[in-house]
């Protein structure tokens, strides 16, 4: 009879073979990269999980809890009373929250506490637009009159150089350097460098007529290849924007400058353009001659109105357009947008000749004639005959 509860027999014949020393050594190894998997995976974990924590404790440290009012759990923030006691400099550096800005002052005296900063920041709906820069501040303000200070650009330090129409590099660099106090030579040094200051190659190391006329705000540590590539920076955006194709810049440039240093009213702009047009034109009146004092007077480094006629058969100045056909070798000066304009989009016409008869009212007369233009040369010298202090 089977015994229907009892276990079955052992069907092993003999003792169960011992592994060998080699698969021993194998599972050893095996398991132990198990191991090292293992732990590595939980450093990585770890990580991982320590980067996320400290990541959104510094977000909600730097911009949460500026905002975040306590009520009757926080205790009073240390602050001082009132608008403060001497001047003192600080500088918002880009990116700058709440709190560093808040730190920069505490160290710098002006605030009693981050703490009454950081309250007076949130409180602020203006406090967000804060500028870097460098700022005149008081000693121990109030941290609320500091915030609203800095949030209304207040006190910012700062250099202000407005460039003209028509001004040359020359003047230009005086101007700046007389604003800043960078000497002149720091200027010429930052020139060479036509890579950091971002200069054309179609310039051909010349920088006038790229400098472009505007009204500049620069920080107090500005240096001369700073000035020089905000003003280049300028001009690329101006001729970008009127949509100036890259290989016709410096020859609209060179136009441009022509027409703003010899238009004298806006609706005369577009004509003077022309004028350069129709004498640059083949086979035209000219023979290519531009023929225009003002260029002239740039060669030789003048600013007056009377160019003498050995001026004008002098072969010597490049600049000399009585001699030399086509335009000059580049820009007599800084354009502005409406001669730029000008000079893309010229007046139609077939003006070959212009004067302005009247250096007062700017009034100018064109024509196509010679011998009307004789006339008017004529009108222009009885003018000058009766105003001769406008001659220099």
């Amino acid at each position: 009879m089977t015994d229907l509860f009892s276990a079955p027999p052992p069907t092993t014949t003999g003792p169960a073979p011992v592994p060998s020393r080699t698969a021993q050594r194998r599972r050893q190894k095996a398991s132990a990269a198990a191991r090292r998997r293992r732990r590595r995976r939980r450093i990585v974990v770890l990580f991982l999980a320590l980067v996320v924590v400290g990541g959104a404790g510094w977000y909600v440290y730097e911009h949460v809890l500026p905002g975040l009012s306590f009520g009757s759990f926080s205790a009073k923030a240390a602050d001082y009373e009132g608008q403060g006691t001497g001047p003192v400099q600080v500088t918002v550096n880009p990116g700058d929250t709440g709190t560093a800005i808040g730190r920069t002052l505490l160290d710098a005296g002006v605030v009693k506490s981050v703490k009454a900063f950081t309250e007076a920041y949130g409180a602020n709906p203006n406090a967000a637009g804060i500028q870097p820069g460098v700022y005149t501040l008081r000693k121990e303000m109030k941290a609320s009159e500091a915030v609203a200070m800095l949030a209304a650009n207040t006190g910012r330090v700062e250099y202000q150089v407005t460039v003209p129409e028509g001004y040359t590099v020359e003047q230009i660099v005086s101007r700046a350097s007389g604003v800043t106090g960078i000497p002149a030579s720091e200027f010429a040094k930052a020139k060479k460098n036509t890579k950091a200051t971002g200069l054309p190659a179609a310039a051909k190391g010349n920088y006038e007529g790229w400098l472009y006329p505007a009204t500049y705000s620069f920080d107090p540590d500005v240096d001369a290849t700073d000035i020089l590539s905000q003003m280049i920076a300028k001009t690329k955006a101006e001729l970008k924007t009127l949509k100036v194709p890259s290989s016709e810049q410096e020859e609209v440039l060179i136009k441009a400058s022509i027409v703003e240093r010899e238009a004298s009213r806006d609706s005369d702009f577009g004509k003077v353009a022309r004028v350069i047009d129709n004498r640059l034109a083949p086979n035209g009146p000219t023979g290519g001659l531009l023929q225009i004092d003002a260029t002239v007077a740039y060669g030789l480094g003048r600013s007056g109105l009377t160019i003498s006629s050995a001026d004008q058969k002098d072969p010597s100045n490049a600049y000399n357009t009585y001699k030399h056909a086509g335009l000059p070798p580049g820009p007599i000066g800084s354009p502005g947008e409406k001669a730029i304009k000008a000079v893309m989009n010229p007046t139609p016409g077939n003006w070959v000749f212009y004067v302005t008869v009247n250096l007062d009212t700017g009034e100018t007369k064109f024509t196509d004639s010679y011998q009307q233009f004789g006339d008017y040369k004529k009108e222009f010298q009885s003018w000058l005959a009766k105003h001769p202090q406008d001659s220099k």
